[in-house]
């Protein structure tokens, strides 16, 4: 990518992915960039979990109602987690760490989508936590944030339409 105000640019949600395996070193680069993003009091408490299994991935589809059967489409999936009772700030770091990949995905010419799952669930209420736990056997201190999917796209995006940036909801000083 020329510059970062190009990758921010073009980086757009991707829910469609070729069959295409991501290379190891591409998936290393995308956890290094969740290892190297900031947090805070540098406490680095999130956790990981790459999942590439296709059963597995079916399975994460399903762990909320609506809106994560793509990731049984993904490629690879990466479980961000992170120790509410360690860290009260384990929300935004893992925020930062999800959007570090995507970005480093969309650099390197990979799609991605971010799945909503901490407050997320099924109508029997069963929570995602608890179907992504009992998936991948995550230990009951480490909620799920959210879950990337990651793969070669298969459809193309449009650059985000610089006019219809809302400069308004943005104030200097005071609102």
């Amino acid at each position: 990518m020329e510059s970062f105000k190009d990758l921010v640019q073009v980086r757009r949600s991707h829910r469609k992915f070729t069959e295409e395996e991501i290379s190891a070193e591409d998936v290393q680069l995308i956890l290094r960039a969740a290892l190297m993003s900031p947090t805070s009091k540098s406490q680095r408490g999130w956790q990981f979990v790459v999942v590439d299994d296709k059963m597995d991935l079916e399975k994460l589809s399903d762990a909320k109602d609506l809106g994560g059967q793509f990731i049984k489409g993904a490629p690879l999936a990466v479980v961000v987690l992170g120790d509410p009772m360690q860290n009260d700030c384990w929300v935004e770091d893992g925020s930062i760490a999800a959007i570090s990949m995507q970005y480093q995905a969309e650099d390197l010419g990979l799609g991605s989508c971010w799945v909503q799952m901490r407050g997320r669930g099924l109508s029997d209420g069963t929570t995602a936590d608890e179907v992504i736990r009992g998936i991948l056997d995550i230990p009951e201190n480490l909620s799920c944030l959210c879950i990337i999917a990651l793969g070669h796209k298969a459809d193309e995006r449009k650059p985000q339409n610089e006019d219809r940036l809302k400069w308004e909801n943005v104030h200097t000083g005071k609102y």
